[in-house]
Formats: structure tokens, C-alpha cells, sequence
């Protein structure tokens, strides 16, 4: 039987756009345009229709987009829906050129709970935003880039010469994680050269003194394939959170409800903590729908009084059980590729568990006929945590935490099942109409 599925062939295609948290956005940005939806600031006065689908991009890396019913009113429900625009990797540091031995390195920090040695020998390229000089200082020019080509790569020590490497050897994120970009100058005089930097102006078409800034991160440059002798894996760069962002896409862009406000709302900075202006543990999400109530002529008791039946739903990816690691999960609430989505519980709130809104999207499934599984982690074993939490602390609405079930999470290169992705869609559907 084969596997292959359309909800699974569009996240090749976004995974393949979206290299770095602003080319994510960039990528959803142009499949809400193509859907009609309008672009707003926040800056600016909203003039909202009923019926109306719009979008505002916050600090070029997240994004929220929302919908309103055509016979919206006051008492209408509000139904949000948020993922993640980044995931774990190198960021490239400012001042990156490093010569020594003959080589030309960049200097590189860690971003999130990455496995360290799976980015060693993979071929990566870089992608991310640009300052650049501009005539008003409070205004610089920003352009986004992505530089396409396997430029770069972290090569591994030989056995010969570390001869414990398989017992497990501990990298250095310092020393041991700069990539190779090349080749040192002959000529002396050059080797202080800022060789980055002028490929980077290169690529612009600028002069290397109008780069004032970058946020700029190494991306795996593999393609995703289809595994499995049916093909029931997707192995690919960046599942994490690309499966959850690509779901929550379809699912507003896909669904036109007659009544209520439907919110998808894209965070950055969740593989760090969320807490920064473009991440869940921001005010955003509660001003951006505290200013849709106000475009209506509502006032703040009334936006206070709507909330109270809001509704959030956190989708990220969650751990499948590891055919030889079966220990590291729970005994009874275990999660597998190919079954399914995963309905996320924890008692500490790690992730966001409130049993009446579990009900919501459990009944949702059995409605629709949507493959679940619900999960929890070894009560012993630390398993992570999601935006849902953080959110709800923002915005106290009932939250539930789900995601397709994920092996070597946080890899460079990670394994789903590919028809999880298809019964994730179908869900924010349903939840969105």
C-alpha cells in the first residue's frame, strides 16, 4: 500500500523553503496571499470586515494570521492554533572568519538542544536576514538570504586518530563544531581578509561596508525522502517544527467559518525558552486579539469577557517510542510513527493538560474519524517541554498540546510517520470550521 499522502508532499515543499525562521515565514506568507488574505501592521489602524482574512508579520520571524465569520458576533468563539517558526542548529557569529591550519572556518554557536554529532559531515548552507546601512539610522534595509549551496560542512575525526570515537566522545560546541568554508589565502596580506562577509555582499549585490548586522544559521541541506519499504517514513531537516507549522497553515487557509475569530499564530524562539518579543511567552497573541475586539468596537471588558471561552491549541511534535530505546518511554502511554497524531499530557506541565480540553480535540477525532494517540512521558525521564504552556500563561485559556509522534528529534535529520501528517491536517481542519 502506498503511503505517500498530499499533506505529506506539501511539507517537502515548505521544508525546502523554509531554511531559516524568517524564509518560514516568508513561505507562509505567500500561501495566505494566495489564499486572499490581507496584510496588516501592527502600527496601523485594523479595519476588519466580517468575512475578512488577514496577516501581520512581528519583527520578520513570526507571524499571526486570523479569519473572522462572516456573521461574526460578540459572543462568537475564538479558536487559536500556534506552532514554531525555528528549530535547533548552528548560528553563525558575528565576526565568524576563523584561518588556521590552511583552512577558513566560520565561528558558530549552538541554537537549542541540537544533537550535536549528527551535524557532523552534513552538507549546510546558511540563510537568515541582513542589515543593511540605509539613509534614516532607526531604518535599516533588511534583506533576507539564503545562499542555496552545500558551502560548508563539519567534518568527523578518523577512528585512526580518536580511537574511543564509538564509545562516545563529547563534542567541544567551541572547537569542534566550526565548519570548514574553504581554503586559507596564500598571499599573507589576505588572510585577515573577512572572507564571509564579502560572500555575503557577494550574494546581495552590495558593498561589504553596507552590512551592518545578520541573524544568519546553517541549515542541513539534505533533501526529504520517503522511507520504509511502503513508504510509511518521512526522513528531513527541520520536522521539528515545520510538521506543525505546515498543519496549522493548512488548517486556516483551508477552513472559512461562518461565526467566531480563527487564529494561527506562527512564534519564534520556542527552542530557547519562548520568552523574547517574537515568542510565545510575549504579550503578542493577547494584543493582536485584544485589537481585533477594539477594530469592532468592542472595549476591554468586553475582549476579557470573550476570552473566557477561548480555546488554544499547541502543536509541536512530540517523542514516538524508539524500537531500541523501548525503556526511555512510558509503559502504557507510548506514542508510534504511523498511528496517528499524539494528544500530549503531563501532570507538571511540561506540556498544557486540561482533561476538558482534551476532551475537546479527543471528541474532535473520534467526530472525524482522525487517528490519535495519547501520550505521556517516563515519570522519570524528562522529556521537553512546548510553547502551550508559555501561551497559556499569556493567555489563560483552556490549551491542549499535540503534534505528530517524532524520532531523533532535534537531530540534523529527523523520522516521521507520513500519514501522522496527513491525520495532524485533517484535525486543524476540523477545529478551525
Amino acid at each position: 500500500m502506498h503511503k505517500k499522502t498530499d499533506s505529506a508532499e506539501k511539507l517537502f515543499a515548505f521544508i525546502e523553503e523554509g531554511t531559516s525562521p524568517f524564509h518560514v515565514v516568508q513561505a507562509v506568507v505567500r500561501r495566505l496571499r494566495d489564499a486572499g488574505f490581507e496584510e496588516l501592521k501592527l502600527g496601523r489602524d485594523w479595519c476588519l470586515n466580517n468575512g475578512g482574512r488577514y496577516f501581520m508579520i512581528h519583527h520578520g520571524s513570526s507571524l499571526l494570521a486570523f479569519t473572522i465569520g462572516e456573521h461574526f458576533t460578540f459572543r462568537d468563539p475564538v479558536r487559536i492554533a500556534a506552532a514554531h517558526t525555528d528549530f535547533p542548529g548552528l548560528r553563525i557569529k558575528t565576526k565568524p572568519e576563523v584561518e588556521k591550519e590552511g583552512y577558513r572556518q566560520l565561528n558558530v554557536e549552538v541554537y537549542g538542544g541540537a544533537i550535536l554529532n549528527t551535524w557532523l559531515d552534513r552538507p549546510l548552507s546558511a540563510a537568515g536576514r541582513v542589515a543593511l546601512r540605509s539613509s534614516q539610522a532607526f531604518y535599516p534595509r533588511m534583506r533576507l538570504v539564503d545562499l542555496k549551496k552545500p558551502l560548508f560542512t563539519v567534518p568527523n575525526v578518523a577512528i585512526h586518530l580518536e580511537k574511543e570515537i564509538n564509545k562516545g566522545l563529547e563534542l567541544n560546541r567551541q572547537k569542534d563544531l566550526l565548519p570548514l568554508a574553504g581554503l586559507a589565502g596564500e598571499d599573507e596580506e589576505k588572510k585577515l581578509e573577512e572572507f564571509f562577509l564579502h560572500a555575503l555582499a557577494r550574494k546581495l549585490q552590495v558593498e561589504p561596508e553596507e552590512i551592518l548586522d545578520f541573524e544568519l544559521g546553517l541549515y542541513n541541506t539534505d533533501r526529504g525522502e520517503f522511507l520504509g519499504l511502503e513508504e510509511e517514513f518521512l526522513s528531513a531537516p527541520r520536522l521539528d517544527d515545520l510538521t506543525g507549522v505546515e498543519a496549522v497553515l493548512e488548517g486556516i487557509v483551508e477552513t472559512s467559518g461562518d461565526r467566531g475569530i480563527h487564529v494561527a499564530a506562527f512564534f519564534d524562539h520556542e527552542e530557547i525558552g519562548s520568552k523574547t518579543k517574537q515568542g510565545a511567552g510575549s504579550a503578542l497573541l493577547s494584543m493582536v486579539l485584544e485589537k481585533i475586539l477594539l477594530s469592532f468596537g468592542r472595549d476591554r471588558q468586553q475582549f476579557l469577557e470573550i476570552m473566557s471561552d477561548a480555546m488554544l491549541l499547541s502543536v509541536d511534535v512530540g517523542h514516538a517510542i524508539h524500537p531500541n530505546k523501548a525503556d526511555k518511554s512510558d509503559i502504557t502511554a507510548k506514542g508510534i510513527l504511523g498511528k496517528g497524531l499524539l494528544i500530549k499530557e503531563n501532570s507538571g506541565q511540561a506540556y498544557a493538560t486540561d482533561c476538558e480540553a482534551i476532551a475537546v480535540v479527543q471528541q474532535l477525532c473520534l467526530d472525524q474519524e482522525i487517528d490519535f494517540q495519547k501520550v505521556t512521558n517516563r515519570s522519570d525521564v524528562t522529556g521537553g517541554s512546548t510553547l502551550g504552556p508559555i501561551a497559556s500563561a499569556m493567555l489563560p485559556v483552556r490549551t491542549v498540546d499535540i503534534g505528530v509522534p517524532l524520532l531523533a528529534m532535534h537531530s540534523a535529520r529527523e523520522l516521521m510517520g507520513t500519514r501522522d501528517q496527513e491525520e495532524l491536517a485533517r484535525l486543524l481542519k476540523a477545529y478551525f470550521s
